[in-house]
């Protein structure tokens, strides 16, 4: 089907951490117009979808956001790992810290857990289009 490399595209490195910025970017990954999301919609869209080309496309949109998913997750875990207890509580992360310590869970800034009930896949070529031309538009 595909190969996988077993090192990210652009690589993450950084070296300070950050907690207040892994709580926006988190949302980057498991939020409403997050990776999570892109990816499942795509992957599960193309099915229904009447030309081959098409569907291919998806199938490769689809595998880009898994991609995507990867440098999220990367990004979060450099930004929190080695946090103090201090800078856990100084900088907000202390809710996110009690469920997760400092586990890549997917969710909003807002703290909502990631959930496919913001995507659509209604079957129709046309309006599953337009939804995911929607979708990447609000996408960061």
């Amino acid at each position: 089907m595909w190969g996988y490399e077993k090192k990210l595209q652009y690589p993450v490195k950084i070296k300070n951490p950050d907690p207040v910025a892994a709580k926006i970017i988190m949302t980057q990954l498991g939020g409403p117009d997050g990776e999570m999301g892109a990816a499942a919609r795509y992957l599960n869209q193309r099915y229904t979808m009447p030309y081959k080309e098409c569907k291919a496309i998806l199938t490769d949109i689809g595998t880009e956001e898994l991609a995507h998913q990867e440098m999220i997750a990367a990004i979060v875990y450099q930004l929190t790992r080695n946090l103090t207890p201090e800078q856990i509580k100084r900088d907000g992360f202390d809710a996110y810290f009690v469920d997760h310590t400092t586990g890549i869970f997917p969710q909003s800034a807002s703290g909502l857990p990631f959930s496919t009930a913001a995507i659509q896949c209604k079957g129709d070529a046309i309006t599953d289009l337009f939804e995911d031309l929607a979708a990447d538009a609000m996408a960061l």
